[in-house]
């Protein structure tokens, strides 16, 4: 079983920011990654609907048989993983919002939170921002648009800027000095929030502590693989056009067309 691979899915190709994170501390293990474009962004789908989708991603990375499956997706976390755990006898890494470190952290007692509508309307989301925002400003906004941006290949676009900067005018209003970003998507923007945001900003996303949790779980499942060899790691988009998810991968993988 350490041989078989980690899966990893997402509502498109942003969850690549999480595979990233997690083949960078584990270059030995091998892993399948399914991006949903086809039915991003999940954030306005509902709740049924969501976990709908998670289920059958979730079947068809245990079809390849997966070991751990990562949700490299905030919105399918927060509506769905709950679900998927009862449902299926495997581990399951989830994604939230990194509200814990931010709210412990700032000086300002402010800080901002950018996410899709289906995380900062569920409930998991809630219980977690009660459990440690007493006594500070918290700064909600839905990123409209910026999962479609980035699936569409304009994250350079006049249009991603004004939009951020539109964002963000309330956050800075508010004297955030936190940043924490909502979407495995967002974090593909920071280069361009650095230059959007003051420096005493912070921006935190969830990718290293998702790459650690995900070794924890290995560990303790003792199925880490300590095997040497070139893993095999695959990528497979339910859209024929793949130009978008091998640019941000860095044109160094292969990305296949799967219907899904």
């Amino acid at each position: 079983m350490n041989k078989q691979p980690i899966g990893l899915f997402d509502s498109g190709v942003g969850g690549t920011s999480i595979w990233k994170e997690i083949h960078r501390l584990l270059p030995n293990e091998h892993s399948i990654y399914l991006a949903d474009s086809i039915n991003a962004p999940y954030g306005p789908k509902g709740k049924d609907k969501i976990i709908e989708l998670s289920i059958k991603n979730t079947e068809l990375l245990l079809e390849k048989n997966c070991k751990l499956i990562v949700v490299a997706c905030n919105t399918a976390t927060t509506n769905a993983i709950q679900v998927l755990r009862k449902k299926f006898n495997v581990p399951f890494i989830g994604i939230e919002p990194a509200i814990k470190p931010a709210a412990l952290n700032t000086t300002t007692k402010a800080i901002g939170i950018l996410a899709t509508k289906g995380t900062l309307s569920s409930a998991l989301f809630h219980h977690t921002t009660s459990l440690y925002t007493s006594g500070i400003t918290i700064v909600e906004q839905i990123g409209e648009g910026i999962v479609q941006r980035i699936e569409n290949g304009n994250l350079e676009s006049v249009e991603m800027e004004f939009a951020l900067k539109s964002y963000l005018k309330p956050m800075l209003d508010a004297n955030i000095d936190y940043l924490v970003l909502g979407c495995t998507h967002y974090s593909y923007l920071i280069p361009k929030l650095i230059t959007l945001l003051p420096n005493h900003v912070k921006i935190i996303d969830s990718g290293l502590a998702v790459a650690k949790q995900t070794q924890s779980i290995l560990e303790q499942h003792k199925i880490l693989n300590t095997d040497l060899l070139k893993p095999k790691n695959e990528f497979y988009i339910n859209l024929k056009t793949t130009e978008v998810m091998k640019t941000l991968l860095g044109q160094k993988f292969n990305v296949d067309y799967l219907e899904f």
